[in-house]
């Protein structure tokens, strides 16, 4: 499954969420730290929803740039 991951520049580093699986975030001081923790946030986060069976959800959320001018 492909999850949309947002993620946004801060005063130390980057944070990233996942709008589909709440509660699934990670932190660091770069964007590759940041997108290679959230990947195992991500697995994490399904494990832990599979051993406590909990259904996984679908991804439902789309993302698009949309220039303004």
């Amino acid at each position: 499954m492909k999850y949309v991951v947002l993620f946004a520049q801060t005063n130390t580093g980057y944070s990233a969420h996942v709008p589909d699986l709440p509660g699934c975030v990670a932190a660091g001081a770069t964007l590759a730290e940041t997108s290679e923790l959230m990947r195992e946030a991500i697995r994490m986060h399904l494990a832990g929803m599979r051993e406590d069976g909990e259904p996984i959800p679908e991804p439902q959320t789309i993302a698009e740039y949309i220039v303004a001018a």
